[in-house]
């Protein structure tokens, strides 16, 4: 699916428009409501851009292209972007279809800033093209892990749909645990349904169940699930990839949905900047915003800044990731090479454990921040 090219407040700015391409999930499979959030922040950022003055006087253009969570169409789309001659890509929310657009724009040469996914290996080889603003898997699940342990939860069970990022989490969470004297046993989802899980779950004995699984389904049938069923009072549910900040999840689970954990990539408290934005983005989605709202906001920051200071050639464009300071909504932005990563990572964003309050499920608190 392509959709029109969005171009907010470029009746301020004259020229022809500088196009960025911009990759987000907007229909099933994808998880929607992330990729509606993603939108909104590019969208604001290309129209606070524009009202400043846009790239040296031209506007800037955001070329919008869903990748519906499959990989094949997310290259797919890098092909036509880069035919259509956009300066650079934004975007993406789910890591495997962000691993796809990332080794496409590595191949054809397209700088790439990407949002929101995780993965520690989004490119096979150290890439030169690619940068990310989301933290790196490793480092969020650990945190997530380390969260889990000082709250006392040393026996975790994990119920997890089969795809390469529930395994690397799984992964990770296992290996830290397990230094630590946890332990993790894993529940698969694939072969148990969510009385299932109880039984399973009942039967080892966790403390914690951890959610590595889409919303709504099969996440919100084994939240119900697990609430209701007496044999597991007391066990602790997570969601370390975040599934519970978004409107949706209050809206299909109530006051089931409270106090599950999940990693949150903001900080204590916003900037200037971040409450400015945050109020826009409020209004425009008529949410409260998600953090992946906010990553798109200082994804396009980012590369506009790259454009203005380093020319709308791309592989100036590219070059430029070390050398960029920018101001985001979350804090000042740098790229460096983070051990382990392959691409040119924001080096650290913030990090919280966070969950809705079970006295206001529209509120969120904070559990344990990095």
């Amino acid at each position: 699916m392509s959709t029109p090219s969005s171009q907010p407040g470029a009746e301020r700015a004259g020229g022809p428009s500088v196009r960025i391409g911009a990759l987000v999930p907007l229909t099933p499979p994808g998880w929607v409501e992330a990729g509606r959030h993603l939108l909104a922040g590019l969208e604001l950022a290309v129209r606070d851009v524009n009202d400043a003055g846009g790239i040296g006087g031209r506007p800037l253009e955001l070329v919008v292209r869903d990748t519906a969570a499959d990989p094949r169409k997310a290259a797919a789309a890098v092909d036509e972007l880069d035919r259509l001659g956009v300066a650079a890509l934004a975007g993406e929310y789910h890591s495997v279809v962000a691993r796809a657009a990332a080794a496409r724009a590595e191949a054809v040469g397209l700088p790439f800033l990407c949002s929101s996914a995780v993965l520690d290996a989004l490119t096979e080889e150290p890439a030169t093209w690619v940068a990310r603003l989301a933290p790196a898997q490793s480092r969020g699940w650990r945190i997530f892990a380390d969260f889990l342990l000082g709250a006392g939860h040393e026996r975790v069970a994990v119920a997890r749909q089969a795809s390469v990022y529930w395994a690397s989490g799984l992964g990770i969470l296992r290996d830290h645990l397990a230094a630590r004297g946890g332990t993790v046993t894993e529940l698969d989802l694939t072969a148990l349904t969510p009385a299932a899980v109880c039984d399973e779950l009942a039967r080892d004995g966790a403390t914690a169940l951890l959610l590595l699984a889409g919303h709504p389904e099969p996440a919100v049938p084994i939240v119900r699930a697990v609430r209701r069923d007496r044999r597991l009072a007391g066990t602790l549910i997570g969601a370390p990839a975040g599934q519970p900040e978004f409107p949706g999840w209050a809206e299909s689970l109530g006051d089931d949905g409270a106090a599950i954990p999940f990693l949150c990539y903001l900080p204590e408290s916003l900037s200037p900047l971040g409450v400015r934005v945050a109020a826009a983005l409020r209004e425009r989605l008529a949410a409260t915003p998600s953090f992946v709202a906010f990553e798109g906001y200082d994804t396009v920051t980012v590369v506009a800044e790259a454009l203005r200071s380093h020319g709308v050639d791309r592989a100036a464009v590219a070059g430029s990731w070390p050398h960029l300071a920018v101001e985001g909504t979350r804090g000042p932005i740098r790229f460096s090479r983070a051990p382990g990563v392959s691409v040119w990572q924001w080096a650290w964003p913030p990090i919280q454990v966070a969950d809705r309050d079970p006295a206001n499920p529209e509120r969120f608190r904070t559990l344990h921040t990095a």
